[in-house]
């Protein structure tokens, strides 16, 4: 995978085995041992459905929509009009499904479920870079995904224009309060996790000046401004001069991320873009 601006893990694809596992958790939620209402439906029976958005919306969930009916029904034939990361416009064709009207309508709402909630998540991340893309900065996610989607959600963001903070707990420090009391410092901090994983992204939470000299200090290859007003982020940014990374973060809405970008702090990350979400309106026609 290629790294971002602070060396950390991007998602541009999700693995195959991850979008199995996804599917096949979500089939046996559904459908366990049988569709009963399907069942109503001769074997026979054909359908021939049409895939529409209601509203503007940034499409994902392609290879999710696919894995959903292979599982189910291989048989139904899959024509699509739209790519993962395409901005498509209301009343949109997104696919077309042919074939059994019992599989067609048994992985319906599964498929349409993982449509709506991914295009959501790049949806609203395209609005919030939209609003600062007259600036440098750049929108990350975070850790705030819904348990199990972390990958999906995070390879949304990607896909409505955004960039991936670390993936987990795993690929990157992100050192807050209580592991710097832990430590004894900002400085016992940094050096404990550089002597941990020398090759790992190191971030530094800090609440004030004070801290954000500390951190700047240590060699901190990120710092995080929480809740810092918009004139104590442009001090900051003077204080830095290009020594670490600037983040931004908290009171990150669509009606402020515009005056917080402008105070040039290199990125603002946002757990509304995986959490406040709204899922997109579709509709399943016949034709």
């Amino acid at each position: 995978m290629p790294l971002n601006h602070l060396g950390v893990e991007m998602i541009e694809v999700v693995p195959s085995s991850v979008i199995q596992k996804m599917v096949a958790n979500a089939l046996e939620e559904d459908v366990q041992d049988g569709d009963i209402t399907a069942s109503l439906i001769p074997i026979e029976q054909c359908f021939l459905v049409r895939v529409i958005t209601r509203e503007k919306m940034v499409m994902v969930g392609r290879a999710w929509v696919e894995e959903t009916f292979k599982q189910l029904d291989p048989t139904v034939l899959l024509s699509w009009h739209v790519q993962d990361g395409d901005l498509v416009e209301a009343n949109a064709t997104l696919f077309e499904a042919k074939g059994s009207a019992r599989g067609i309508l048994t992985a319906e709402r599964t498929a349409l479920n993982f449509v709506q909630m991914l295009s959501g998540t790049a949806t609203t991340t395209r609005l919030y870079v939209d609003l600062i893309s007259h600036t440098k900065t750049k929108v990350l996610d975070t850790r705030k995904t819904i348990p199990g989607f972390r990958l999906a959600q995070k390879y949304a963001v990607r896909c409505g224009g955004g960039e991936n903070h670390r993936i987990g707990l795993f690929d990157a420090f992100l050192i807050k309060e209580n592991h710097i009391e832990a430590a004894g410092s900002i400085a016992n901090a940094v050096a404990k996790a550089r002597a941990i994983a020398a090759d790992k992204m190191v971030e530094v939470e800090v609440e004030n000046f004070d801290e954000l000299n500390q951190a700047l200090a240590a060699g901190a290859y990120v710092i995080m401004l929480d809740n810092f007003s918009n004139e104590d982020k442009v001090k900051a940014v003077q204080i830095t001069a290009g020594r670490a990374k600037l983040e931004a973060s908290g009171n990150v809405e669509l009606d402020t991320i515009a005056a917080i970008a402008e105070t040039g702090v290199d990125y603002i990350s946002s757990g509304a873009l995986t959490k406040h979400i709204q899922a997109v309106d579709l509709s399943m026609r016949f034709v």
